[in-house]
């Protein structure tokens, strides 16, 4: 893998690590209000200060990451099977479906897919957002599965597949899929970072978690307003942190498994 790739896994590695072992070590759960610190700096008791309200900054932080991995890898596993399933299946059945499947595509495309997820969105069921973020994240993938799924189709070990009598559903998990490994892996990378933004938007506009729960977008949100730096700054940072991570490994992916990198 390019260096860039290893610096995107050992920022994530890292990332993982901290928001889900370090509220083992934290001095404050992210539900607790200390009433005698409000709106505090970073201090020994407090590692990155207190909200207005006196809740610990560090501990919500971590609470935030929490929720933006899960849904980051949620949507992309979702979406990615999704586009692989869709676009496979659209292109080597061909005719009717094909053009049925396709049409759906097109439709999802037209439609401003943010905000239907905000009307959508359900209140306060933070995990619901995984699913719908995938909802409307496949379609360009299940078009260049479909391309690629017509190119291989006409190999000769598929048409000696078909020849003999096997299932559709076996020649595409056995022949078909395989082609696309890299692809998909890929793809996978670099919808997690698209999910995790999307998800902070939506949290920071309000159709997100809903109080008392918290995320990255709504400490960002809360913090625009707040005379202190360090409530904003730090979900602010762990998110660009999170994207940047997960775009490296994407980027080092597709270089890993880009058939065409030794050729250029």
């Amino acid at each position: 893998m390019t260096r860039r790739g290893v610096v995107g896994v050992v920022l994530l590695v890292a990332v993982f690590v901290l928001a889900f072992a370090g509220p083992l070590v934290a001095p404050w759960r992210w539900d607790e209000t200390d009433f005698a610190a409000f709106g505090q700096g970073p201090s020994a008791r407090h590692w990155l200060g207190t909200t207005q309200s006196g809740r610990d900054v560090f501990a919500l932080t971590l609470r935030g990451a929490q929720k933006s991995l899960i849904i980051g890898l949620l949507a992309a596993l979702l979406s990615t099977g999704f586009a692989a399933v869709v676009g496979s299946v659209a292109g080597f059945a061909g005719g009717l479906l094909d053009r049925a499947l396709m049409w759906g595509v097109d439709l999802l495309l037209v439609l401003p897919s943010f905000l239907v997820v905000a009307v959508l969105a359900p209140g306060g069921a933070w995990p619901m957002l995984a699913p719908l973020l995938a909802a409307f994240m496949w379609m360009l993938t299940a078009r260049v599965v479909r391309a690629m799924t017509l190119s291989v189709r006409e190999r000769e070990y598929v048409l000696a597949a078909r020849f003999i009598g096997v299932r559709t559903s076996r020649a595409l998990v056995r022949h078909v899929l395989p082609q696309m490994a890299s692809l998909l892996v890929v793809d996978a990378s670099l919808s997690a970072g698209v999910a995790i933004v999307a998800e902070g938007g939506l949290s920071f506009l309000g159709f997100g978690a809903r109080p008392p729960d918290v995320s990255l977008g709504t400490m960002i949100a809360e913090g625009r307003g707040a005379a202190a730096a360090w409530p904003f700054l730090s979900a602010a940072g762990l998110l660009v942190l999170i994207v940047l991570a997960v775009n490296l490994v994407g980027d080092g992916l597709r270089d890993v498994l880009d058939p065409l990198r030794d050729a250029r």
